[in-house]
């Protein structure tokens, strides 16, 4: 697994295993954010096992799958308010992180902290593609 900071209440990693969870409190983190829909892929935790392992914890979990063509406005709400509002840093994540970090751009974008012209570079900076975030604001009239 590896671990991208974004800023002081959020880091982005891909998929971690119940080991890197169980770590997860040492590195300083209050809150698993899984991106990823169930049955995205063969071997993968799911939702129930993740939920599991952060509770062994003594983390804070949300399952907030997305698709990035499907992501709605409500997702990153959702999204934005629960790395707002928890108790410490959150560590979110996807398959690759791709997913978690385009709801956090998005969000940065719609509150008019980062403009739409600065998502490539963005991403570039972190290590991600965010041209989908930029196909969503496209879609969305934004």
């Amino acid at each position: 697994m590896t671990i991208t900071p974004i800023d002081s209440r959020l880091s982005v990693s891909d998929q971690p295993d119940e080991a890197a969870i169980a770590a997860m409190p040492g590195r300083g983190f209050a809150l698993l954010i899984n991106n990823r829909p169930d049955g995205e892929e063969p071997g993968q935790p799911g939702s129930a096992a993740e939920a599991a392992a952060t509770e062994a914890a003594g983390l804070s979990y949300l399952h907030l799958p997305v698709e990035g063509p499907t992501i709605t406005r409500e997702d990153i709400a959702r999204f934005r308010e629960a790395v707002e509002t928890a108790s410490g840093p959150v560590l979110a994540h996807c398959r690759s992180g791709t997913r978690s970090l385009t709801l956090w751009a998005l969000s940065e974008v719609l509150a008019g902290r980062l403009r739409r012209d600065e998502l490539a570079a963005y991403g570039r900076e972190r290590g991600f593609d965010l041209a989908g975030a930029v196909r969503w604001l496209d879609a969305h009239g934004t």
